[in-house]
């Protein structure tokens, strides 16, 4: 199959496609401007489609000139189509508001100098040598129509709003897959000096293989209204894309002279010049200080003002909420501190409790641990003016800092570049040192503004996450005298039955079954204490951790207890009183509040305890025929730490017993009268024993 006839068949199939679209969004358009354009492109497309049937068909030099005007007035179609998507255009970075003279001037511009080129390409001649002017321009011609058709695809695409995108996305991806194919066809044929035949026949299908993209385009877009804003990180792609454009055609011109002037090592020459060239572009794009260089040039020369605010303050608290990205908070206030000039790192100092400044982070520096002792100049300035010091501007102009002595470690750096101050409300907390930024920035009220604005945000971040750190500290020390205040009244009580035992020796000393009790008094004294300690250790245990619970066995173990020190503990439970919680902390609970009811009898007299069924709650009641106490000490002081009506007691048990009750998910009732008694009901959550059962097997398992 000959190139001509490849060619034919794919213009012919592209002709067909590009009319059928063009008549569809025709039918379409019903008034809207942009699908009218729309349709034009396309049947602009349809045109060239044709004339490439001609030039395949009946190749000759008028076929083949206008094969090359219709691709002209395509790219001039799809260049005013694209210009009426946008309300505005970014044009050497401003950003200008597109009307529809506008509008056509550029396209009649486009068109006049892609057809201009042509036919002087055609019929021209070089005014010095008069020799042909020949294919070259208009390759170039084209090739640089195309850079510039998909710097404004990429600009439309990454202005419009987020909402917007999901509607231009296939579009964009057509008209640019068009355009890139366009510029890889024409700086080929620069490069080479001659058009490829092959790839020049499969052009029209290639362009044609881009109408689905078109057709969900018109689905998405209904009445094709976009509107674009130009941001300084669209304007700086947009000319980054530019300039690797121009770069690439350049790269094109370099190869196509070393193959035409290098003898016969020129391809070798050309593929090495290539290869330079590549490696050379790969070097600019991954360079931070090329790209901050080019970021400030625009900036100072395109726009009012150097920042974009809204941008840079949503970076900045993004550095700053987001841990685990860049670091540590004081690393990522240095990291967000540093970005906004260009820094490519930092050192920051924190106040201490004595006053001296001491270095808690860095970012790409050397860790010193440079001390800032209280009282030295550069804090003392720092805290009077709140300036942010440049430090070669104070080696030349001394004058404009009175009163101010850096530390030589400061002023013989040649690395560090400025100090900025950190306050938190009017105290300043810590301050900031920047290294040299990767391109020259000039110190201008709009950056030391910037700057101190952002440093104060950073520092009251700061402050607020040492503060949160110095609540957690004292949480964790009230925790720990909390726990240690239940250590020491549970030690009260074991002390009072060691103190009872030894008062009963005196009398039934020498009896077998006396020392027996004694003994095993002793080994569950121990055995507490020993549990205590752990407790102190490793902290309370965790209501995830409660097991199913008999309280039966608990209650049987109290009323042994006592009676070993002859105190009858009146029980009567219920057959299932199985509750989830933690044995050990349900008998203290227990314990205390029996101990509460004998305490209250003045030793004589007998505690009752029984349990009944209320709702999903097992309730044990305690019981005492005691002193009672006023409703008035119930509702205020009962439950309250350190308060109690006994003169040996602490007022830790009952705030100890309700703290544990509720963390399990059940309360304590009281019910009392002076001079009649009070009864404890302890509400638990029950569980019934066959659950419990099946509980325990499936962890025991």
């Amino acid at each position: 199959m000959t190139p001509n006839y490849l060619a034919s068949i794919c213009y012919g199939g592209g002709l067909l496609a590009f009319l059928a679209l063009a008549a569809l969004l025709a039918v379409r358009a019903k008034g809207n401007q942009r699908a009218r354009l729309l349709a034009g492109a396309c049947a602009a497309a349809g045109i060239w489609e044709l004339t490439g049937i001609f030039a395949a068909v009946w190749p000759s030099e008028e076929t083949v000139l206008a094969h090359v005007l219709s691709d002209a007035l395509r790219f001039s179609a799809w260049f005013l189509f694209i210009l009426h998507l946008q309300n505005s255009i970014s044009i050497f970075g401003r950003n200008v508001t597109i009307v529809a003279s506008m509008r056509w001037s550029v396209v009649i511009v486009v068109f006049m100098a892609l057809s201009g080129t042509t036919i002087f390409a055609f019929f021209g001649t070089w005014a010095m040598t008069q020799e042909p002017i020949g294919n070259d321009a208009i390759f170039a011609a084209f090739a640089v129509s195309a850079v510039l058709g998909l710097t404004q695809v990429e600009q439309l695409y990454r202005g419009a709003e987020d909402t917007q995108k999901w509607a231009l996305k296939p579009l964009c991806i057509g008209v640019a897959a068009m355009l890139a194919f366009d510029l890889f066809v024409f700086s080929d044929a620069l490069l080479v000096k001659e058009m490829n035949s092959q790839v020049w026949a499969v052009r029209g299908l290639v362009h044609a293989l881009t109408i689905p993209l078109l057709l969900i385009a018109t689905h998405r877009n209904r009445q094709w209204t976009v509107d674009v804003a130009v941001s300084r990180r669209v304007v700086f792609g947009s000319t980054a894309l530019l300039l690797s454009g121009l770069y690439m055609l350049a790269v094109a011109g370099a190869g196509y002279f070393v193959r035409i002037f290098g003898g016969s090592w020129a391809t070798a020459a050309q593929a090495t010049v290539i290869f330079v060239a590549m490696l050379g572009l790969a070097v600019l794009v991954f360079s931070g200080s090329i790209r901050a260089r080019i970021r400030v040039l625009i900036s100072k020369n395109f726009f009012s003002y150097r920042y974009d605010y809204r941008e840079e303050w949503l970076k900045f608290t993004g550095f700053l909420s987001e841990p685990g990205r860049h670091g540590d908070i004081v690393t990522r206030s240095i990291h967000a501190l540093a970005d906004l000039v260009e820094s490519p790192g930092g050192t920051q100092w924190w106040r201490t409790e004595d006053g001296a400044f001491v270095q808690v982070g860095r970012w790409n520096m050397p860790n010193d641990q440079r001390t800032i002792l209280a009282g030295e100049s550069l804090l003392v300035f720092l805290e009077k003016t709140g300036w942010v010091i440049d430090i070669a501007d104070y080696g030349t102009r001394r004058e404009a800092y009175p009163d101010l002595e850096l530390p030589p470690w400061l002023t013989e750096s040649r690395d560090v570049w400025i100090v900025i101050p950190l306050f938190a409300g009017t105290r300043l907390e810590g301050l900031v040192a920047l290294l040299q930024p990767r391109t020259p920035i000039d110190l201008d009220w709009e950056v030391l503004d910037l700057l101190k604005t952002a440093a104060k945000q950073a520092a009251s971040v700061l402050s607020q996450v040492r503060l949160a750190g110095a609540l957690v500290e004292a949480q964790q020390f009230s925790a720990f005298n909390r726990m240690s205040a239940f250590v020491v009244h549970d030690l009260k009580n074991l002390v009072a039955q060691l103190s009872l035992m030894l008062k009963n020796a005196e009398r039934h000393g020498a009896n077998p079954e006396f020392q027996k009790d004694m003994r095993e008094t002793i080994e569950h004294v121990v055995l507490r204490m020993q549990r205590l300690l752990m407790q102190l250790r490793s902290g309370a245990d965790p209501v995830e951790n409660a097991s199913p619970v008999d309280l039966g066995a608990v209650i049987a173990s109290i009323r042994d207890v006592w009676a070993r020190h002859g105190r009858n503990v009146a029980v009567s439970l219920t057959s299932d009183c199985w509750v989830m919680g933690h044995a050990e902390k349900l008998e203290r609970v227990l314990g205390h509040l029996v101990q509460n009811g004998f305490d209250a009898m003045d030793g004589s007299g007998s505690v009752k305890v029984s349990s009944r069924l209320v709702d999903r709650f097992i309730v044990l009641d305690v019981e005492d025929q005691g002193k009672g106490m006023t409703q008035e000490f119930i509702r205020e002081e009962l439950f309250k730490p350190f308060r109690s009506t006994k003169s040996t007691g602490m007022g830790i048990g009952a705030y100890e017993s309700q703290q544990y009750v509720q963390e399990i998910g059940g309360r304590i009732a009281v019910d009392s009268r002076e001079g009649e008694g009070t009864t404890f009901s302890v509400y638990l959550p029950a569980r019934h024993r066959n659950e419990a059962s099946r509980q325990s097997d499936s962890t025991v398992a």
